[in-house]
């Protein structure tokens, strides 16, 4: 596993192709091999054309000299290199030369670029964006190629000399847009219908506001590109499990214009998938929540106002994570499963309420059920939270809400793990440490500062230090970060640290309970004590272990609806287990 091969390609082409073992089995990494030879492309040009771009090698390439070279080209345009780039597959290898040549006439092209030099860019740039090759581009040895090609086509397209004050040119996979604007305007519209693939449509929509035109100063242009395929081509050098669910939007505008409205129809309508305003951060290649704001999101379509930036943000669009499974069967389990879990612990407090004078007559046992009281609390807490967070999100209420919730949510079931943690050092307690005894108040004070101190340290910590960077919260819930800044891991590594070290303790119970000589130096009663607790410990730790464990496998693997049931439904039940294994089969 993870061995590399590399061959040759076939004789009709240039270049290699990479493999990796995966389980056993070669599989295709990356394919370089390229039909198309840029040395020859511009063979059917002028002889001026010819001389400057006779050495144009994308292998090696003084940029410096080329520059220079470039610059004297007469040439209206350089439509003569297109029916080559026509006729040749869109392959991988080829798909990456295209790129890094639209790269190279961004940077040395675009001076005058009237409508004839932007259709023949246009032109080269749809045969690469085509939705018949989307897959082709997974196999790119530049996992940025798709990122060039963006900010390359953007800053092209920013050149573009309007005719009369506007501009159209229009491809099936790329569509430009240009217009003049002024401070006296009412406000300017673009508004694209494009294909997405044989069978549909997608439209989007881009205002620039009043208010933001009355900042301009003088009459100024405001470019538009729209790129139905361009979204999902991204998604496929992407590491992280996100969807792009709409067109990708650019716009090229004066540094006076900040704010833009964007309308995008979503790709996939269903009812319970939620939208993301993103906008492409150019310099970081990522999606960036921190763009975009949501206006309004209904079935098909979301409306978003974006901030621009001609540094960072130019494009925009509208993401759905498959790490939101939103199955009816799902919500249903996480309902009625909530709702149990909460009776279940509402009913374990009011049991120890009416019992309490009768089960904490000894230090032991009433540090036992001391223990059990706060770990239902703090579930109880977190549960009636987890449905907090849900009403939250799914309102589209304001982010700080979000923030709140979710550190409450982080805080309480970190108690959960420490009140279990507290019942583990309060079995060690009652077996290796006989003859030496602590107070009540003692006890409480301890109990209290490992149970509810530390989660709130962690969890201070925690947003302190992510939250700054916008890295707090996952894209789309009110729950810690993954893909990003891996906060969750604040949440994971104490919680399964604590159900090892209760693994510990239950195994040496089971080995100092299972010497004759243990009860000689403790009385029966604070060892039938301590077998109990042991039994509470050895019980809800597996099933807490095992819920925790199914929910950091739904990020592993976050397609896997099994995974995120079979968490919904330990998730959901927890209460129930303590209600069962710490109250109702307690025999006392």
């Amino acid at each position: 596993n993870g061995a590399v091969c590399i061959q040759p390609c076939s004789p009709s082409f240039h270049g290699e192709t990479s493999f990796v073992c995966e389980d056993r089995k070669w599989q295709m990494f990356t394919d370089a091999c390229a039909s198309l030879d840029v040395q020859s492309l511009f063979q059917h040009c002028t002889s001026s054309l010819v001389v400057a771009v006779a050495s144009f090698s994308l292998c090696s390439l003084i940029f410096s000299t080329l520059f220079s070279s470039l610059q004297r080209i007469s040439v209206p345009d350089f439509s003569c290199i297109i029916p080559d780039i026509l006729s040749s597959p869109a392959i991988p290898g080829n798909i990456a030369d295209i790129v890094e040549l639209l790269k190279k006439i961004s940077l040395l092209l675009s001076v005058n670029v009237d409508r004839g030099k932007m259709q023949s860019y246009s032109r080269i740039a749809n045969h690469i964006l085509n939705s018949s090759v989307i897959s082709n581009w997974a196999f790119v040895k530049d996992r940025n190629a798709s990122s060039i090609l963006l900010d390359s086509v953007n800053l092209f397209a920013g050149k573009l000399l309007l005719r009369n004050g506007s501009e159209s040119i229009q491809e099936h996979f790329i569509s430009t847009k240009g217009y003049s604007v002024h401070k006296n305007a009412s406000g300017k519209s673009f508004d694209f219908s494009m294909e997405f693939n044989n069978t549909a449509n997608i439209t989007g929509h881009v205002v620039i506001p009043e208010e933001e035109l009355l900042k301009l100063p003088k009459t100024s242009k405001a470019i538009s590109i729209a790129f139905p395929t361009l979204g999902a081509i991204i998604e496929t050098s992407r590491l992280d499990p996100v969807s792009v669910n709409g067109m990708v939007l650019s716009v090229s505008l004066p540094e006076e214009l900040r704010h833009i409205l964007l309308t995008f129809e979503k790709v996939n309508k269903l009812e319970n998938v939620k939208a993301q305003c993103v906008g492409w951060h150019s310099t970081e290649r990522r999606w960036d929540k921190r763009a975009c704001k949501m206006k309004s999101d209904n079935i098909s379509s979301v409306v978003c106002i974006c901030k621009h930036h001609h540094r960072t943000f130019k494009s925009f669009s509208i993401l759905m994570s498959p790490t939101m499974l939103r199955n009816a069967l799902l919500d249903y389990i996480t309902r009625v499963g909530l709702g149990l879990s909460i009776f279940s612990l509402v009913l374990c407090l009011i049991i120890e309420t009416v019992v309490w004078h009768h089960v904490t007559k000894t230090e032991i046992t009433y540090m036992r059920h001391f223990c059990l009281v706060n770990i239902a609390t703090s579930l109880l807490v977190a549960d009636v939270l987890f449905i907090l967070a849900a009403i939250v999100h799914n309102t589209a209420l304001n982010y700080k809400l979000c923030v709140a919730a979710t550190f409450f949510l982080h805080f309480f079931y970190l108690a959960l793990f420490f009140w279990m943690f507290t019942l583990g050092l309060l079995i060690l307690y009652g077996l290796l440490f006989i003859f030496f005894k602590i107070t009540r108040s003692v006890f409480i004070a301890t109990a209290f500062f490992i149970g509810y101190g530390c989660p709130l340290v962690i969890s201070i910590l925690t947003v302190a230090i992510t939250e700054p960077k916008k890295g707090y919260l996952r894209s789309g819930a009110c729950w810690l970060n993954w893909y990003e800044t891996k906060a969750l891991l604040a949440f994971v590594v104490p919680a399964l640290s604590i159900i090892v070290v209760n693994v510990v303790v239950v195994v040496v119970v089971v080995v100092k309970t299972g010497r004759s000589s243990f009860g000689e130096g403790c009385k029966s009663r604070d060892l039938s004590s301590m077998i109990r607790i042991s039994k509470n410990v050895a019980l809800l730790t597996p099933l807490l272990g095992l819920t925790w464990g199914f929910g950091l496998a739904t990020i592993v693997d976050s397609r896997s609806l099994a995974f995120h049931i079979t968490f919904a439904l330990l998730n959901a039940f927890q209460g129930f287990f303590i209600l069962l294994f710490g109250t109702l089969l307690d025999r006392k």
